[in-house]
C-alpha cells in the first residue's frame, strides 16, 4: 500500500508518498511522470511522510543539508545505481549527467543515466536537480526548469 500526503513548500504544493519501507515518491505539481495517486491511500500521519515533511521544511529554512527519511525507491537495478550516485552528491555541488554515468563505472550509458535521472521518483531527497548539461547549462527537470534553478539559487546561498 502507497500513503500520501499533500506539503506546501516554497515550490508549490508538494505530494509526498511512502510504503512501509520508506519514502518512495515527491512529486511536483504538473510533475512531468507523475499520473497521480490512483488507488493509494491519503495519510498524512504516515511516519515516513511525516519525516520527510519536517526534512523539507528545515530544507527550506536552510537548517538541513542531507535527508535521513527512509527512501524505498524501487526501480530497475541500473537506476538505483544512478540514484544511489545522485545521494553521494555533496549538498551545493553540481555534476554532468557524463559524470554520473562514468561514477557508475557505465561511461557510454550517459543517455541512459539521464532518462534513469529523470524517472527519479523522490525529487530534492535524491537530488537530481544538481546535475547539469556537460556545459554547465541547466537542462531537463522533471518538475520545471524554474524549481531546478530556485532549488540550485537555495542551495548556493547557504
Amino acid at each position: 500500500m502507497i500513503y500520501y500526503s499533500e506539503h506546501r513548500s516554497p515550490l508549490g504544493t508538494l505530494l509526498l508518498a511512502a510504503t512501509e519501507r520508506g519514502l518512495c515518491g515527491l512529486y511536483f505539481e504538473q510533475h512531468k511522470y507523475f499520473i497521480g495517486p490512483q488507488g493509494w491511500c491519503n495519510d498524512g500521519a504516515h511516519p515516513h511522510v511525516r519525516r520527510a515533511a519536517l526534512e523539507l521544511d528545515e530544507y527550506f529554512a536552510g537548517r538541513r543539508r542531507t535527508f535521513d527519511v527512509a527512501l524505498d525507491l524501487g526501480g530497475t537495478p541500473f537506476q538505483r545505481d544512478v540514484w544511489d550516485a545522485l545521494l553521494a552528491l555533496p549538498y551545493g555541488a553540481t555534476t554532468s549527467y557524463q559524470s554520473i554515468a562514468q561514477r557508475i563505472a557505465r561511461p557510454n550509458a550517459v543517455r541512459a543515466a539521464g532518462t534513469a535521472i529523470g524517472r527519479n521518483p523522490v525529487s530534492i531527497i535524491v537530488p537530481c536537480h544538481r546535475v547539469l548539461g556537460s556545459s554547465g547549462a541547466l537542462s531537463g527537470y522533471a518538475g520545471g526548469l524554474p524549481r531546478k534553478q530556485f532549488l540550485l539559487a537555495h542551495e548556493r546561498a547557504a
